[in-house]
């Protein structure tokens, strides 16, 4: 195999890992109360995080710009993670990822990075191809009420948004490691999250092999090893093709809930599921080109499929840091 078909492999194996991890948010929230799931995904990838900076930083630990940035991300991060996965506990994983990748379309009109006006018409018919989408989910078996698991992906999209232009906006023209704010922010989750669960750990003691296994997958797999690997592509090819690669997730999503998670497939979902997917490209390639038009940039500004770091991904800018656990 030759490096790139390699580099394009271990994306592609990112975008599935990810893809992969609204099923199991969703398995593991209904053996487990919300808040404890999170709790444990967060202190079960702050251990190997803490070792890897350990190992790599030695005694210089953290800066003080990475130790800024990843207090409030930290917080921002926590509200994501806590809607999605309330979110995916109430509708399918095929929906709660296909939802959340509005993100895509909704971080450019957050974050301009200083860039005069906003998004060309084009950017606007591609957010509406997306937004019917997401009434053709919410609608899969028939027009009627949104689920309350829809409502809240289609909030956490807009929560995850603002934590993805708020991590541009804090890394920009700072020295702050991938690796290092990343651990910053499983630090603060577990936090945050221990309180609320502290009642509930001697249920996580209690809980089967399965559960335990899901949560290992969630933190490990889902939030580790995806931010590693996909910092590792990321290094080794274009920004637009690791983008593109990436932007695979809800497609991976939606068939891992239905190969996997025996959801139903109606033709409303899958007319929602393909404009969802063609919205959101659309979408990012207008405003990667739109990026260009205005020259280049000196903020590092991640998207929901963002090359960019752990957490977030999308835009086309050089590797910045965000956190992989944003990825239900």
């Amino acid at each position: 195999m030759t490096d790139a078909r390699r580099t394009d492999a271990v994306l592609l194996l990112v975008a599935l890992v990810w893809g992969s991890s609204y099923l199991s948010a969703q398995t593991a929230a209904a053996a487990l109360p919300v808040l404890l799931v999170l709790f444990a995904r967060y202190a079960l990838a702050a251990l190997p995080c803490l070792a890897l900076v350990a190992a790599r930083g030695g005694p210089r630990g953290w800066t003080r710009d990475e130790i800024r940035a990843g207090l409030p991300l930290g917080v921002t991060q926590a509200a994501v993670l806590v809607v999605e996965t309330y979110g995916v506990a109430h509708t399918t994983a095929a929906n709660a990822g296909l939802i959340i990748s509005l993100t895509i379309v909704l971080t450019p009109l957050l974050d301009r990075g200083g860039r005069r006006g906003g998004p060309p018409p084009a950017f606007f018919a591609a957010a509406g191809t997306c937004v019917l989408a997401v009434g053709l989910l919410m609608s899969a078996d028939g027009f009627h009420a949104p689920r309350s698991g829809d409502l809240l992906m289609l909030a956490a999209a807009c929560v995850r948004a603002v934590h993805v232009a708020l991590v541009g906006r804090l890394t920009a023209g700072r020295a702050v490691r991938p690796l290092h704010l990343t651990a910053v922010q499983t630090l603060v989750g577990t936090g945050l999250f221990l309180a609320p669960a502290a009642r509930g750990l001697s249920e996580l003691a209690r809980a089967g092999t399965a559960t335990w296994a899901q949560l290992a997958y969630l933190a490990l797999f889902c939030s580790v090893f995806a931010f590693l690997a996909q910092t590792w592509a990321v290094q080794r090819t274009s920004a637009s093709r690791a983008s593109l690669l990436l932007g695979t997730e809800p497609v991976w999503a939606a068939a891992v809930g239905i190969v996997l998670g025996g959801e139903r497939l109606t033709p409303l979902t899958a007319l929602g599921a393909a404009l969802m997917v063609a919205g959101t490209y659309w979408g990012q390639a207008v405003e990667r080109a739109h990026r260009s038009a205005a020259g280049p940039r000196d903020t590092g500004t991640a998207g929901t499929f963002a090359p960019a770091g752990p957490l977030e991904r999308n835009g086309d800018e050089p590797p910045c840091p965000t956190t992989t656990l944003t990825s239900t």
